[in-house]
C-alpha cells in the first residue's frame, strides 16, 4: 500500500499539468495522486479525467489559490503527502525513499527534497542555499534544518500538517509556504531539507508577470510579520512599503493588498515563540 499520496494544485495550466501526470502515473513508486482544479477556463478538468481516469480530481468553481492543497490533502489516506506543482514532479522511488525517512525520524514534519531544473543536473539555488542552511543538522533530523521551502519539493507528515492548519487562506499564494513553515516549527515539528530526495521543476512559461508577483510575495511577507513576528519589525518593513509606494507601482499594489487584508491578520496574530524568531534572525530574515 502507497505511503506517500501527491497532491497538484492547478489553474489555466492543462499542457503542463498533463505532463507532469505523465511522469507521475508512470513511476514505480505508483503514488496515488489528485489534483485540485482552482477553476481553470482552458479545460484542464475535462483533459485530466479522459487521460488519466485513475487520477482523483477535484474540480473547484473558483480559485482558491494555495489552500486548494488543502482541499486536495484532506482527500488523500496515506500517512504522507507530496506536493507538486503542474510543472514539476518526483524522481522514481523519491517517494518511497521519503516515507523511509519519515519513519526513521519521528519529529520530521516536513522534508524538502533537492530540486534539478528541467531533465537536467543543474540544482535550483533554492536548493543550494538550503544545503548549506546556517542552522545545522539536528540528530533528530535527516539533514539541514530549514525554515521554509518551496512546495514543489516539499513532503508533509498529515498529523503535523493537519496540527498547523495547512496554507491559511488569507495569503491566496505567494510566500505561503513560510507561515506553514513556521507554524509547523511552532507545533514542534522538524523541517529538513534531504538532497538524496529529488524533485524535478520545469518552470512554466505561463507565469505571472514580474511586478504582480512581487507584490505578492512583498504583501504575503509583511502579512506574515504581522500574524506571527515581533510587531517592531512589522511596523518598520510596512513603513518602509510605505515610503516606497509613493513612487513605485508595485509597492503601492503590495501595500494596498497589505492594508485590505490587515485586519484578518492582527485576529489571527499568534506570535511564533522566541526559539523561531531567533532563528530567523540567524538566517537574516529579521535584520
Amino acid at each position: 500500500m502507497a505511503e506517500v499520496s501527491v497532491v497538484i494544485a492547478t489553474r489555466d495550466r492543462r499542457d503542463e499539468l498533463l505532463r507532469t501526470l505523465e511522469r507521475l502515473t508512470a513511476l514505480p513508486d505508483r503514488p496515488p495522486v489528485v489534483v485540485v482544479d482552482n477553476g481553470s477556463r482552458d479545460g484542464t478538468p475535462a483533459a485530466v479525467a479522459a487521460r488519466f481516469p485513475g487520477v482523483r480530481l477535484a474540480a473547484l468553481a473558483r480559485n482558491h489559490g494555495a489552500c486548494a492543497r488543502n482541499v486536495g490533502a484532506r482527500l488523500t489516506d496515506t500517512p504522507y503527502i507530496a506536493f507538486s506543482d503542474d510543472d514539476s514532479w518526483w524522481e522514481p522511488h523519491a517517494l518511497t525513499r521519503a516515507a523511509e525517512v519519515f519513519s526513521r525520524y519521528p519529529a520530521l514534519g516536513l522534508l524538502v527534497g533537492r530540486i534539478l531544473l528541467g531533465e537536467g543536473t543543474t540544482a535550483d539555488h533554492v536548493s543550494e542555499k538550503m544545503a548549506t542552511a546556517p542552522l545545522g543538522t539536528p540528530d533528530d533530523l535527516p539533514g539541514p534544518a530549514v525554515l521554509g521551502f518551496p512546495a514543489c519539493a516539499a513532503i508533509v507528515r498529515r498529523d503535523a500538517f493537519t496540527a498547523a492548519g495547512g496554507f491559511d487562506d488569507l495569503l491566496f499564494f505567494g510566500g505561503e509556504e513560510t507561515l506553514l513553515a513556521l507554524d509547523l516549527a511552532a507545533h514542534g515539528w522538524g523541517i529538513a531539507y534531504t538532497a538524496d530526495i529529488t524533485a524535478r521543476h520545469a518552470p512554466s512559461p505561463h507565469r505571472a508577470i514580474a511586478p504582480r508577483r512581487w507584490a505578492l510575495h512583498r504583501r504575503n511577507d509583511l502579512l506574515i510579520h504581522w500574524m506571527r513576528l515581533p510587531l517592531t519589525t512589522a511596523a518598520r518593513r510596512t513603513a518602509l512599503l510605505a515610503a516606497q509606494a509613493t513612487h513605485n507601482r508595485a509597492a503601492a499594489r503590495a501595500l494596498t493588498g497589505l492594508l485590505r487584508r490587515l485586519p484578518t491578520a492582527l485576529h489571527r496574530r499568534t506570535p511564533a515563540p522566541p526559539h523561531l524568531t531567533a532563528q530567523l534572525t540567524t538566517l537574516g530574515e529579521l535584520r
